[in-house]
């Protein structure tokens, strides 16, 4: 199967590892700030897969978007380090059949001490893996379908990567509908975890049934959210709580998983325009003013 170049460009990111930049999105793959970093410590730290792996010889893993396979490549890593035998079963969501192969045209995943560059070379053309330490199985298609397949086979993930692009581009991955369905996918010890930190996300994921926190920032002043059924230590702090109670905590929806992304926006501006929330710019000079008089005192 050939792969264009000019299909997905390359963009070095600041630690010196590479993503792609997406046309159709006019978003890179991966923080800018740095792509492996972000895998690493954003998706795998945050995570706790190396806590989990010390206490478990058997680890399931849901990573939805699995683009260039940075996310798994890094969850492998970091399980394996802390128990070489321990089992994996990954199920991973992708639209785009091409964007695994392209990675692995330009090597990109071989900055992982094998076997894992050479596993998914292997799940990147096959789709499928059967190995004695790794079963893999790679859904191609629009993930508000493939997800089905996922409940249907009573997959409960320890860890869920949720990596799509960002929800002003990729409305469709982030709204009450599939993130409830998501959520079915997660194990009662999980942890569901995602660069973003948007209010209508974290809005979602409550709606969910799911608590969430934050996770550290990584190379931006950002930090993401984590989001499980058990009580999750970082809670919220006050101004990310407050921002739950404006304007932009309104999700987004999508009641029969079918809407293309601009009818998506356009159903949550409408809401939003209609609701008696605090509009988000209040709720922003609020807190700005709060910093000001923070640094004033000190």
């Amino acid at each position: 199967m050939l792969v264009s170049p000019e299909a997905y460009p390359q963009k070095v990111t600041e630690d010196g590892s590479y993503t792609f930049f997406s046309t159709e999105f006019g978003e890179c793959y991966h923080s800018t700030s740095g792509a492996r970093e972000e895998a690493e410590k954003k998706f795998i730290l945050s995570s706790r897969l190396a806590a989990k792996a010390d206490q478990s010889n058997n680890l399931k893993i849901l990573d939805i978007c699995y683009g260039l396979g940075y996310n798994t490549a890094a969850a492998l890593a970091a399980i394996w380090r802390v128990r070489g035998d321990c089992r994996v079963e990954l199920l991973a969501l992708e639209s785009d059949q091409m964007v695994p192969l392209a990675a692995i045209r330009e090597n990109l995943l071989n900055s992982w001490s094998q076997p894992i560059p050479e596993y998914l070379s292997d799940f990147a053309h096959n789709h499928r893996l059967d190995l004695p330490n790794l079963t893999a199985k790679l859904l191609i298609g629009d993930a508000r379908q493939t997800i089905t397949k996922v409940i249907e086979a009573g997959f409960q993930a320890e860890a869920i990567f949720l990596d799509p692009f960002s929800p002003g581009k990729c409305p469709q991955l982030w709204t009450v509908e599939f993130l409830a369905l998501v959520a079915k996918c997660l194990s009662p010890t999980g942890y569901l975890v995602t660069y973003s930190c948007a209010a209508s996300v974290r809005r979602a994921l409550q709606l969910a049934g799911l608590q969430i926190g934050a996770t550290d920032s990584v190379g931006r002043r950002s930090p993401g959210t984590i989001a499980s059924f058990l009580s999750l230590p970082p809670s919220l702090s006050a101004q990310e709580r407050e921002h739950l109670q404006t304007k932009a905590a309104i999700p987004y929806r999508d009641p029969t998983l079918t809407d293309p992304a601009e009818v998506i926006i356009q159903r949550r501006r409408t809401e939003q325009a209609l609701c008696d929330l605090e509009p988000t710019s209040h709720w922003k000079k609020r807190w700005q003013r709060a910093v000001s008089s923070i640094e004033i005192s000190v």
